[in-house]
């Protein structure tokens, strides 16, 4: 497995990190649990080192999860997870001060560790200064409960307030060919302070690898059904972009997953992708990509053909997309 950084910090972890979500969350029917403990020693195994998972996911379920599964191989892996979420009232958000602390001592004996490698921010909070979100968190490193400060889904102004109190060693947020509104502030400012990009949902929850069309069914507790780019109509419209990524799939005898990540990993050497998957035939596929080489001729022609595609959709319904970059 590649290595990569996490921006100018000198934190190294695999070149694809693994999206655990989907092991206790968001996506039906649920897999089995011990199944899923098998995949994630089987991640460490070929070489991933980066594992991303979040209190509310189940909730707590998967931070459950991720400590059984990691806790023999704790010092060959980096673990990150999340706070900022109202677990008892989604969706809502809650980065008080007190509530941080709160998170961070169930996150520890969930993971079964002593010290959350990469603690997030899961969204803003528009009643709480960034500034002392990244306060709060400035102190759990020095009291050795938190090793690195990260956000997920910050508007640039948020993220330069944070990190101006405590560095910034990521932002998550969604990030793919058919997401790509970081390119215009988010991404030059990241470049410019030396923070890393963590995409979530690198693979367009499922519908860039072309194993899903407008007539796939989603079970009605699918967070997909949910979301607007996911309705029949728009799956349909969207087919251009899998015809793109399967175009050049054919070319590369690669697959249409492998080389929307491999898009990604192409874009900047800071960027360090998390598709998720609960299956072994799929993380190997994904983690295949780490071995595509697009050329510069290759990326010219995806950023062209991109270019004429306009994605229909939203990524969220609207509670959930005024949560997003504050």
């Amino acid at each position: 497995m590649k290595k990569r950084l996490l921006g100018a910090s000198g934190v190294e972890v695999s070149a694809l990190g693994l999206g655990c979500m989907g092991m206790s969350h968001g996506y039906f029917p649920l897999p089995d649990r011990g199944e899923m403990v098998k995949l994630l020693r089987a991640a460490v195994d070929r070489g991933i080192t980066f594992f991303d998972t979040a209190e509310v996911y189940g909730p707590y379920l998967n931070e459950e999860l991720v400590g059984e599964a990691l806790a023999p191989v704790r010092d060959q892996v980096f673990i990150a997870t999340k706070f900022g979420f109202t677990v008892e009232s989604m969706p809502g958000v809650d980065s008080r001060p007190e509530r941080i602390r709160q998170v961070v001592e169930a996150s520890l004996k969930r993971l079964r560790i002593d010290t959350i490698d990469l603690f997030y921010q899961h969204r803003p909070d528009p009643n709480v200064p960034i500034e002392d979100v990244a306060g709060t968190v400035k102190d759990l490193i020095a009291e050795g409960k938190v090793r690195h400060f990260g956000l997920s889904e910050s508007n640039a102004e948020t993220i330069r307030r944070a990190h101006a109190v405590q560095p910034v060693l990521a932002l998550q947020s969604e990030y793919s060919l058919w997401t790509r509104d970081l390119e215009t502030e988010v991404i030059p400012l990241l470049e410019e302070l030396g923070i890393a990009l963590v995409p979530f949902s690198p693979l367009g929850r499922g519908y860039l690898t072309g194993k899903m069309d407008a007539s796939t069914p989603l079970q009605a507790k699918d967070f997909r059904a949910t979301l607007p780019r996911f309705t029949p109509e728009a799956r349909a419209a969207n087919v251009a972009l899998v015809d793109l990524l399967t175009r050049i799939a054919n070319r590369k005898q690669a697959t249409p997953a492998q080389i929307a990540l491999a898009w990604l990993l192409a874009q900047k050497p800071w960027i360090v992708p998390i598709p998720g998957t609960t299956k072994l035939h799929r993380l190997e596929e994904n983690i295949g990509a780490t071995e595509i080489e697009l050329s510069s001729a290759d990326l010219q022609e995806i950023a062209a053909a991109a270019a004429r595609i306009t994605v229909q959709g939203g990524r969220y319904p609207e509670q959930l997309q005024r949560m997003v970059q504050r």
